[in-house]
């Protein structure tokens, strides 16, 4: 494939380039390269070429809570939404806290995402280290819940969490408030790599802050929701009562400056969705935590640029570079020779409303309903094939990533 008149971002600089893929991988970026008769041309008229958005917090709800969602119609919303790659939590039914249901899983889901893909453990309250010990290289990291969960994960006894620390590559925490920094605690305290899942306070962010200062290898993740969204859109009818409930909950107009500001200085590292879909009906009829956010977070994303509350540099680095180089996930995140072929078109002077009857998911809802996009996405490329494109997708092509 040979994308032409790509307008990308080289160092902070514009520059009209094509890109030529082969074999999956980006084999030259360079101008006006000549296409051989074989090749696939695909002309993005200028507009801006990202890299694959690589989203670290999804909850695909496959197995076990297909009606909300499924491998196919997740990765649909995330083709839609320029996310090339994907990482799905492992708090399906049953929860991934054993080898053999990591396995079965895969198993399972092999064959059905039209984008690249990769797996989380799950720790168990009953202290499942040893289960650790047997999938540390075939997952992207072992999370565990600190605060609140479903099932056997919530975990707080702290031998499970000190062998939970002990025998992970990395450990993904669903943590809040003063939990936070129990979980920066016991990164110091065994030398291990934390991700701090969808920070939600000024607070949460400071204690990062000063890890950082420490030298520590602590990374922190918000999601667009916590970004744009706060307290009082919670509070403005009934019907949002309901709906914009997730955990954490939104919080005030202070805690979004000081997130934004956090992702501004580098103390955030990535933006992760937290896609948790659940069918409108189920959230209008009772309280249940939880929102679709995949197939809008881009655009959402290029608002906050427009808006001069984030870079499109720092939109790169936090959306595609910094999660794969995080989680050492091989050859995604970067536009460069050798990598994969993950290619996002983007229409930035797009300044229609967002609105649910264009929407894949099988949640059929969106908390940004009727907001102006920042952008939109016209053609998503995955390993040098057209995965979607002007509402149509092609082929379903997505398969397990690998690992540095």
């Amino acid at each position: 494939m040979l994308v032409k008149n790509c307008k990308i971002l080289d160092k902070g600089i514009e520059k009209i380039v094509d890109i030529l893929i082969e074999n999956e991988k980006i084999v030259k970026i360079d101008k006006n390269i000549d296409r051989c008769d074989d090749t696939e041309v695909i002309d993005a008229n200028k507009n801006f070429v990202l890299p694959g958005i690589v989203d670290l917090h999804t909850h695909m709800r496959d197995p076990g809570l297909s009606q909300k969602e499924d491998f196919t119609t997740g990765s649909m919303a995330c083709a839609k939404g320029g996310v090339t790659t994907f990482v799905d939590m492992p708090n399906t039914v049953p929860a991934v806290i054993t080898e053999k249901i990591l396995d079965e899983k895969k198993e399972i889901l092999k064959g059905k995402s039209y984008v690249d893909y990769g797996f989380n453990f799950g720790g168990s309250k009953n202290d499942n280290s040893s289960e650790i010990c047997k999938v540390v290289d075939k997952v992207v990291a072992t999370k565990i819940f600190l605060n609140v969960s479903t099932g056997d994960m919530l975990v707080t006894d702290e031998n499970a969490i000190v062998n939970i620390f002990k025998n992970s590559k990395i450990v993904a925490v669903h943590a809040e408030g003063e939990m936070v920094k129990k979980a920066i605690e016991f990164a110091k305290k065994y030398n291990k790599p934390l991700y701090l899942c969808h920070l939600s306070t000024e607070e949460e962010v400071n204690f990062v802050r000063e890890a950082k200062k420490e030298g520590l290898e602590v990374y922190a993740e918000v999601t667009p929701h916590h970004l744009f969204l706060n307290d009082n859109d919670v509070n403005r009818n009934e019907k949002s009562k309901m709906l914009l409930r997730t955990k954490p909950e939104l919080k005030t107009k202070k805690d979004n400056e000081a997130l934004w500001e956090g992702l501004r200085d580098g103390t955030i590292d990535t933006i992760g969705t937290d896609h948790a879909p659940h069918l409108i009906e189920e959230k209008l009829k009772k309280l249940t935590f939880g929102m679709p956010s995949v197939e809008n977070s881009l655009e959402m994303m290029l608002k906050g640029v427009k808006e001069n509350k984030i870079t499109l540099q720092r939109l790169i680095e936090v959306m595609c570079t910094s999660p794969a180089k995080i989680m050492k996930i091989k050859n995604k995140g970067k536009l460069e020779v050798g990598y994969d072929g993950d290619l996002v078109i983007v229409d930035i002077n797009d300044s229609t409303k967002i609105d649910k009857e264009s929407l894949v998911t099988k949640a059929n809802w969106t908390p940004y309903e009727g907001v102006v996009r920042g952008g939109k996405v016209l053609t998503t490329i995955l390993r040098g094939k057209k995965i979607y494109s002007d509402n149509k997708f092609y082929g379903i092509n997505g398969r397990e990533i690998s690992y540095e």
